[in-house]
Formats: C-alpha cells, structure tokens, sequence
C-alpha cells in the first residue's frame, strides 16, 4: 500500500532537514583529519529521538537531497553530489539509516533517557561510524586502523556528548508531552 506524506510529515521533515543543515554551519576542522566535527549528527539523533521512522528518514534524504541538488548547506559552504563522494560522504549518506534505526528502536514502549541514549548510540554513531569510517578507507585509499584513527576516534568524546545531549532535549520533550502536543496541533 503507498501512503501519501501528511502535511505534518512533510513539515516535520523540512523542520529536521533545515535543522540539519543549520548544524553544518558549526564547524570545526581538524589538521589530521579530511573529517570537520560539526553538529549534523545531534540533528540526526534529535529527528531519530522525536520523530516517527519513516519521517525521520525522509528528513534527512530530503537533506541529503537539497545537497546534491546544490543548495550549499554542507560545511563550508560546499554542495553537490562531489560532496557525498568526498572523504565525508559515507558520514553523511548514513544518516537517514541512523536516523530510521534510533525512531524504530524507540518505537515501542516508554522511550525512558537510558533508551533514548542507548539508541542515540547505536544509531547515531555506531552505524554512522561504520559506513563513514568504510566510505572513508575506500575514498582515501587509507586502510581501515588508519581510517578508525582519522574518522572515528577523534569524534568520539564529542559524539558522546551529542547522544547525551539529544537524549536530555528528548526526554524532557516526550516527558512533558510537548513534542507530541506539537504533533497533534499541525
């Protein structure tokens, strides 16, 4: 059966995509590493955390898709579909399944902090990790230690901090109902 996207999916999904894109203007590039930190992945747990799996994807394929359409939202001002060919792309060509894979996970049942952080994790950076940190090894030719060394582990302490961050705002935000209160109004 195809369902047709409400006019609340569709507004969810450009809230997140736009999210998503004002959290690359927040950089910080790193000397030895062809990798920024930026805020992109805490907009990719932020949609996982609060929106259901299937508009939670859609925002970020609908980000993904203003890139490679040339909109310059990536860090630096950078668009295109190079971008997602670069050293970074694996990065973000992962977030729409990270995002699905933390809104299914937190699908049933009472999405407690300890839930929200433990999908956050697995979402938002184990996978991230791992199909960023393999597009990686195969753009740069480095091999996978080399890769891990300059893609994954440099980011860790602060990807730590995002989840835990993503998981507060979205706790309190189901907790006090006003995420889903928003959703009913639209």
């Amino acid at each position: 059966m195809n369902k047709k996207l409400t006019a609340k999916e569709i507004a969810f999904c450009s809230l997140f995509a736009s999210l998503t894109a004002v959290f690359s203007y927040i950089r910080i590039p790193l000397p030895f590493s062809p990798v920024p930190i930026t805020l992109q992945t805490l907009a990719v747990m932020l949609a996982g955390s609060l929106l259901p799996p299937k508009t939670a994807l859609l925002s970020l394929i609908v980000y993904i898709l203003m890139r490679i359409a040339g909109i310059p939202f990536f860090s630096l001002g950078t668009a295109g579909i190079g971008v997602l060919l670069g050293p970074a792309g694996g990065y973000i060509m992962s977030w729409p399944l990270a995002a699905y894979i933390i809104a299914t996970l937190l699908k049933r049942g009472n999405a407690t902090f300890a839930k929200l952080l433990f999908s956050n994790v697995l979402g938002g950076i184990v996978i991230v990790y791992i199909i960023g940190t393999s597009h990686l090894a195969f753009v740069t030719g480095m091999d996978i230690i080399s890769a891990i060394t300059a893609g994954v582990l440099p980011f860790i302490p602060g990807d730590i901090a995002k989840a835990m961050l993503a998981s507060f705002i979205a706790f309190s935000l189901r907790k006090n109902n006003i995420f889903q209160r928003v959703l009913n109004s639209l």
